[in-house]
C-alpha cells in the first residue's frame, strides 16, 4: 500500500503498522488494560444516526467555528501528542506545517520532541500548550512563564493522567523511553530495518520542553518513572484554579468526563474543557467522551467552550459531535498514522481527507455552516442524559 492508496483512518492504520516497529506501532495503537474503552470511544458513535434534510440548497459550506477564542477554518484541531519523532523524524514540525496549511490548531505536548518557540515562530494557526502538573510547583509555573513567552495562545491542562495508564501492550515489548525492549521487542524492530535507518540519520531524539529538568538521555530517567515520579497525584481544584489566573489567558482543562467537574472548570475560570478519556490510554471502563457530551453541554454549554477527542476516525463522527454541541473535535491516532506511514505529506493527505468528508456530510445533511447543524438531524438509540432520543 503507498500513501496514494491511502482514502481514510484504517488505511493510513494500516500503512503505518507496515512501516513501523511493532513495540512502536503498539505504543500508538494501544490502550489501557483489555482496552475496552479503546474500542468503546469509535463504536459510541455507531449509536448515534445522522437526519439529514434535503433540498436545503447547499452548495457552499462554511466549516469555520471560534473556540476559546481561536478562529479555525475547520470544526477540528490536532491534539497534543508526546514522542512524535519516534514514528517519524519530521514530527511535530510535519503535525504543525500542516496544520498551518488547513488553518487549524495544533497542540505541543510537554512531553514533545520540538521545543513550542520553534514551532511557534514558524506558524501562525493558533497554538495549544499541553502540560501535566508537576509534584515542583516551580516546575508549573516555569512551564507556563515559557509558553507565555513564546507567544502560546492557549494553555491546556491535562488532568487524567496524575500517573501513567496500564498500557499492556508496551509491557510486553518493553517499550519505553529510553528503550528497554525485550526479546520480542528487539525482533520486531529487526524485522523494519528502514525505520532503523531513517531514525539514525536524521537529529537525534529530544524533549526540549523537558531538557532542563529531566535528564532521559543518559538512563536517569524513564516515561514510566516521569509519571510516578515528578507528577503530582494530589493536584486539587484549588492549584489548578490559581494556575487559571495566573496565566490570565484562554485555559482548558482536557480529561473532563462529569458533569460536576465540568460545572468545577467553569467556577473557577477556564474558558474551555476537552471531553477525553485520553484515547482509552488511562482508565479502562470509563465513559467515552461522546456519550457524555450531550449532558455536559446541556450543563455548562453556554458558559465554556466544550471540545471533545477520542475515537473520531471519520468526518460523521465530527458532525454528530457538533450536533450534539462540541465547539471543535480533536484528533490524535487520526493523525499520528499518517506522519507515521509518509510525514508531512501523510499528516496533509489525512487532514484533507477529514475536511472533504465533513464537508461532503454537510451537504448531504443540508447544513451550510457548523451552526446549523443542531440535535434535530441526530436521534440517539437510548439517552444520554437528556430528554431527546
Amino acid at each position: 500500500m503507498r500513501l496514494k492508496q491511502c482514502h481514510n483512518f484504517h488505511d493510513y492504520r494500516e500503512l503505518a503498522r507496515r512501516r513501523l516497529p511493532g513495540p512502536i506501532f503498539n505504543y500508538i495503537d494501544g490502550g489501557a488494560d483489555d482496552e475496552v474503552t479503546l474500542r468503546k470511544n469509535t463504536a459510541s458513535f455507531e449509536r448515534c444516526d445522522l437526519v439529514p434534510k434535503v433540498l436545503r440548497g447547499v452548495a457552499e459550506v462554511d466549516l469555520s467555528v471560534k473556540v476559546m477564542g481561536q478562529k479555525l477554518d475547520l470544526p477540528f484541531y490536532c491534539s497534543p501528542t508526546a514522542l512524535q519523532r519516534l514514528f517519524h523524524h519530521q514530527g511535530e514540525r510535519a503535525v504543525a506545517a500542516a496544520a498551518e496549511r488547513y488553518g487549524t490548531m495544533f497542540g505541543v505536548s510537554s512531553l514533545g520532541t520540538v521545543s513550542l518557540e520553534e514551532l511557534r515562530r514558524k506558524h501562525k494557526t493558533p497554538q495549544v500548550y499541553q502540560f501535566y502538573f508537576h509534584k515542583d510547583r516551580g516546575l508549573n509555573r516555569a512551564m507556563m512563564q515559557r509558553a507565555k513567552e513564546a507567544g502560546v495562545e492557549v494553555m491546556m491542562l491535562t488532568v487524567d493522567s496524575s500517573t501513567g495508564g496500564n498500557r499492556e501492550r508496551d509491557l510486553r515489548t518493553g517499550f519505553s523511553i529510553p528503550m528497554r525492549l525485550t526479546l520480542a521487542g528487539m525482533a520486531q524492530f529487526a524485522m523494519k530495518p528502514m525505520w532503523g535507518i531513517n531514525y539514525v540519520t536524521h537529529p537525534r531524539f529530544a524533549l526540549p520542553q523537558l531538557d532542563e529538568h529531566v535528564d532521559m538521555g543518559k538512563g536517569t530517567m524513564s516515561i514510566g518513572r516521569y509519571f510516578t515520579e515528578m507528577l503530582d497525584p494530589s493536584m486539587t481544584w484549588n492549584d489548578v484554579s490559581g494556575m487559571v489566573a495566573e496565566w490570565g489567558g484562554p485555559f482548558c482543562l482536557k480529561g473532563i468526563i462529569s458533569v460536576e467537574d465540568a460545572r468545577r472548570a467553569v467556577d473557577i475560570g477556564c474558558q474551555g474543557i476537552v471531553l477525553s478519556n485520553h484515547g482509552g490510554r488511562q482508565l479502562d471502563g470509563t465513559r467515552t467522551p461522546f456519550d457524555q457530551l450531550a449532558e455536559i453541554v446541556d450543563a455548562v454549554g453556554d458558559r465554556i467552550d466544550v471540545m471533545m477527542d477520542s475515537g473520531i476516525q471519520r468526518g460523521t463522527h465530527v458532525l454528530k459531535a457538533l450536533a450534539l454541541g462540541a465547539k471543535a473535535v480533536g484528533i490524535g491516532r487520526y493523525y499520528l498514522f499518517p506522519l507515521a506511514a509518509a510525514g508531512q505529506a501523510g499528516v496533509e493527505r489525512a487532514l484533507g481527507n477529514l475536511r472533504d468528508e465533513i464537508e461532503r456530510g454537510m451537504k448531504l445533511m443540508g447544513c451550510a455552516s457548523v451552526s446549523e447543524l443542531t440535535r434535530e438531524d441526530v436521534r440517539y438509540e437510548v439517552s444520554v442524559g437528556s430528554d431527546w432520543r
